[in-house]
This record gives structure tokens, sequence and C-alpha cells, in this order.
């Protein structure tokens, strides 16, 4: 739409109209994220000073929120992980058409904790990675995997789902899962890595998952911060 430079409403508010109703029509999904104020100002061919009055009258509206060094996103934006379909955490993000990362953060052999040893045994893998959305981080994942998987190359395994890693090494797909959703208040260790205070509220997510022959393929906890992702569960009427 282009601007009525004549009209009596001011340029900046005519823009914020403008983002307003796109923001409504989920434009900027999935990710949330607005043009740069650089990009708005060329479309609109309008300098920044009046692309920033534009962006504080929807930030002041609570429609947007800037992130320094991030950019501007639409506010509340969350990404979805469907409980209904078997899908690795980064894969549900990345299937949602966002930029989805993944840092390894650890990758060690262990003592399997006693209550775990029937199903790795005296000592398993545990890998710590934290998950990126747009470079800013959404969760952070505690894998306990079988031991034959010491040998991967983790700091190259880069963007390679914990599902298919234990489908190259092993050769088994993983067949169910078991899935506990609960809340919690952030501890430092994991705080820390999600840029969040201590005792802030984050979701976290059991996981056990099992192979098409019974075996247990990973035991997996994610931290996640509850403003940027949200759990969905669909069901169909059967009368």
């Amino acid at each position: 739409m282009a601007l009525v430079r004549d009209n009596a409403t001011a340029l900046y508010r005519q823009i914020a109209d403008q983002l307003r109703d796109e923001i409504a029509a989920r434009r900027f999904e999935p990710s949330g994220r607005l043009p740069t104020e650089s990009e708005i100002g060329a479309r609109f061919a309008v300098s920044r000073v009046t692309v920033r009055l534009a962006l504080d009258r929807l930030e002041t509206e609570g429609l947007i929120e800037r992130r320094k060094g991030k950019g501007t996103f639409t506010a509340g934006k969350r990404v979805q992980h469907p409980l209904d379909r078997l899908r690795s955490f980064h894969e549900s993000l990345r299937l949602q058409g966002v930029a989805a990362g993944m840092r390894l953060v650890s990758a060690q052999a262990l003592a399997t904790p006693p209550d775990l040893r029937d199903d790795f045994g005296p000592r398993c893998l545990e890998v710590c990675r934290l998950h990126l959305v747009e470079d800013e981080p959404v969760a952070l994942g505690r894998s306990l995997l079988p031991l034959a998987l010491e040998a991967v190359d983790w700091p190259a395994a880069g963007q390679k789902p914990i599902y298919a890693i234990l489908q190259e090494v092993l050769g088994k797909p993983v067949g169910a899962a078991d899935i506990e959703v609960k809340a919690e208040a952030a501890a430092e260790a994991v705080a820390l890595p999600l840029g969040l205070p201590v005792g802030a509220p984050v979701l976290v997510m059991g996981r056990r998952s099992v192979f098409a022959d019974g075996g247990c393929a990973d035991r997996s906890v994610f931290h996640i911060r509850s403003e940027r992702y949200s759990f969905v569960l669909s069901h169909r009427w059967e009368g």
C-alpha cells in the first residue's frame, strides 16, 4: 500500500497501520521477525526516524518486541512442538521454517545412573546441546545415549538431530517415544546458557525413545524458554 503523503495522518502512523495489518495477517510467520529498519525505510521511502516512530507505536501497543542485536519480532511469537508426531526437537523447529541451529555444549561417557542401567548398561554417553532459533537460545537439551555413539565426532555433527545420528550409527530407526512436559524454576546451570535469570520459569520436556525392537534409544531432558515455545496436541473426534 502506497503512503498518502499529503494526508493529515502522519507518515509513521500510516506505516504502523500497514505493519499492524500485516502482523494480524501473519505475514511474518513462522519466525515472527520483521524486516530491518532500513528495509522498512526503503519499502516506504521514508527516513529511519519515521520508521522508528512507527515501530515505537507498535511496541507501545504490545504488538512487537525489539531484541538487542537480533531485530524486531512480533510479540509473543512462539515456535511449536506437536506432541502427536514422533519428531526430534531440532527437526520440529526446522520444519516450521525457522532458522534453527544447535551448539554443542559437551559430549562425554559416564557411569549410567542406577535407575537407567536396564536401558544402557553400566556406561552411557551424555550429550548436551543448545538449541537456537534466529541465533537465540530456546532450549538446552541433555541426552543420555547408547555408548556406541561415543565414536561420533559430535563437534562435526553440527545440525544433525539425535534421531538421525542413532539411525546412521546403529542402523535402527526410532519407533516410539514417551514424553512428559512440566514446568519448573531454572537452576543456574540451565538459566545461564538460555540467557535467563536464575529462577525464571522454564518448560521441561522429558523423553524416553525406543527403537522398533524395543531397546532404549535415548533418555533426554529439554529445558525450554516458555515465552518462545509451546506444545500442541491435536485430537480427532471418534464417535
